[in-house]
């Protein structure tokens, strides 16, 4: 129980540093590893669809160059319940199923709306000191995005 409650709490803060735009506490919590991917299934051509991925390099790289992006700058509100936790046979990984939700709330009006619901698939590294994200695939239901963020769910 107190392994689970760990995890719960790591997929948590990673919700909630992407939530306040605090990236490097985000990759904080990351296994040097990481990978990091946006995916969805497109019924019209009956194929999955790779949005974003990135390693961790590629993620700070991502972070680094955010303030050059002309994006959506509405504030990006993660609702993540963990689902599932899985201990792999290895006894050093763990695979987490979280639902997701993403509201958007706009900056010139402050009205909120749902924005994106999908599902967080985890790969979690249990280590000495804390688990670290390993990678994440946030896979995601919602296709129409309209003119979109640059941010990472």
């Amino acid at each position: 129980m107190e392994l689970r409650q760990s995890i719960e709490e790591l997929i948590y803060r990673s919700s909630m540093a992407l939530d306040a735009r605090d990236f490097n506490g985000f990759l904080n919590l990351c296994d040097p590893a990481f990978e990091y991917a946006i995916t969805t299934y497109s019924p019209e051509i009956r194929k999955d669809l790779t949005w974003l991925e990135h390693d961790h390099a590629g993620m700070k790289t991502l972070f680094a160059n955010l303030p050059k992006h002309n994006s959506d700058q509405s504030l990006l509100t993660r609702h993540v319940t963990v689902c599932l936790t899985e201990v792999q046979e290895d006894g050093a990984t763990v695979k987490v199923t979280s639902a997701l939700q993403v509201f958007r709330t706009t900056q010139d009006g402050g009205t909120t709306e749902l924005f994106a619901v999908g599902k967080m698939l985890d790969v979690v590294r249990l280590v000495d000191s804390a688990p670290l994200l390993l990678k994440r695939n946030v896979r995601l239901d919602t296709r129409m995005l309209g003119f979109g963020t640059h941010l990472p769910f």
